[in-house]
């Protein structure tokens, strides 16, 4: 196998001559990750730090602010964490869908063609200790998209003319994908609140000198050691499917170590639309409902589901209250609550506090120039309950949250979770 830097400079430059080479040349998933994808995914979160907390960047009528080091240092982590999360999943995403383009179902080889479609884009992250050409870095990752043209119909086996639409499916899984993971940094990183709270209560102990260390496993790290050894019995099943050779077995069984990586060990079906919509009143904060809906989507086994309702007078009040089973990807919702996110900002314009209260988080965030306010939290680790008010002052909407059946709801968490 070439080096690192040989790799990366061969797959981006002669992307058609290095893929065959990439297919016929012998790996294991622990080389890929830990020899390719995490030296180059580091340098993105590394970079931003140094740009955000180091260089600084400018804001208009603002000028030049840094995030606080311990909590950009923090955010590259977890972002760092969230990019091997993310190739993972887009591999187990891209060996479930080979049969249906006529491909073969193989971890190792979808591995491959997720790792190195990666790499421009790993690369270019290094742009981001100048803020402003971090744009640059999307370029990259459309040229990476070319790469994954290229290389699923060698890696994958499938037939060149299902190459186009085989790309075109995985890359919008690609892109839901990546939408979550980066709603998931967003609630770390909007605030630069993140601090070193995040490993607080960690607690390691080994019951023997020859045994393996076991955190505590109510703490972040014991959280991650239990999501690790589900993730674990998931990858021996989907052997097992490969080696039976049964294409829906193993498409089942990728599908269903998907579900148990966005759920955080488990697998979750969000509660039904009808049971969701029952914590949506006529009224909220004093006003009357004008309009609502309500939605179930995704895919088996990584299902969301979320209630929405505006209530408004006819002046200038108005809410909008959202209520929300984060259900198939609960276990990212999950790892937000472990990481203990606290801290709170103000300037003139206004107010934002995120912290933990009674095990909840709690977010709020107050205008000071009139502007629009916000209160939600968390419960369960599960559900996501948000008011946003025009007109409406923090203290109503925090009264009008509370006055809602919270610890029915909270009551329901462990309700379509399969052991």
């Amino acid at each position: 196998m070439p080096s690192l830097v040989d790799r990366a400079k061969n797959i981006c430059l002669t992307p058609a001559t290095e893929w065959p080479v990439v297919a016929a040349e012998p790996a294991s998933p622990a080389t890929l990750i830990s020899g390719y994808a995490v030296p180059l995914a580091a340098i993105g979160p590394i970079a931003g730090f140094i740009g955000g907390s180091i260089v600084g960047r400018a804001a208009p009528f603002v000028g030049s602010y840094r995030t606080p080091f311990f909590s950009g240092l923090v955010i590259a982590i977890f972002a760092f964490g969230m990019a091997i999360v993310g190739v993972f999943v887009l591999s187990l995403i891209i060996n479930a869908l080979a049969p249906t383009f006529a491909g073969e179902q193989n971890g190792t080889q979808a591995l491959k063609v997720a790792v190195y479609s990666y790499t421009p884009a790993w690369i270019a992250g290094v742009l981001q200790i100048v803020p402003l050409l971090g744009i640059l870095v999307l370029f990259a990752g459309f040229y990476g998209l070319y790469l994954l043209y290229l290389g699923l119909p060698r890696l994958m086996k499938c037939p060149d003319d299902k190459a186009l639409p085989y790309t075109a499916v995985v890359v919008v899984c690609a892109i839901v994908l990546s939408v979550v993971l980066a709603a998931i940094t967003a609630t770390f990183a909007g605030l630069g609140l993140l601090g070193a709270g995040a490993l607080r209560g960690t607690v390691a102990r080994s019951s023997s000198p020859d045994s393996s260390i076991e955190f505590d496993k109510d703490s972040p790290l014991g959280k991650l050691q239990q999501l690790g050894n589900k993730l674990e019995e998931s990858n021996k099943k989907m052997e097992a499917a490969q080696k039976s050779g049964d294409a829906n077995a193993q498409a089942a069984a990728a599908v269903a170590g998907l579900g148990t990586l966005l759920g955080g060990g488990k697998r979750v079906d969000p509660i039904a639309i009808d049971a969701l919509k029952a914590f949506v009143p006529e009224s909220f904060a004093g006003l009357p409902k004008k309009s609502s809906s309500a939605e179930k989507n995704g895919i088996a086994g990584l299902m969301v589901s979320k209630a929405e309702a505006r209530y408004a007078d006819d002046g200038a009040k108005s809410v909008t209250l959202e209520i929300s089973d984060t259900g198939g990807v609960s276990g990212l919702i999950g790892l937000a609550a472990w990481a203990g996110v606290e801290g709170e900002k103000e300037n003139d314009s206004g107010s934002e506090k995120t912290q933990k209260i009674a095990g909840r988080l709690v977010h709020e965030r107050m205008s000071k120039t009139g502007g629009t306010n916000e209160f939600g939290l968390v419960l369960g680790d599960r559900f996501m309950v948000s008011a946003k008010g025009s007109g409406v002052g923090l203290n109503e909407l925090k009264s009008a949250v509370s006055s809602l059946d919270l610890a029915k709801l909270e009551g329901m968490k462990d309700a379509g979770v399969q052991k």
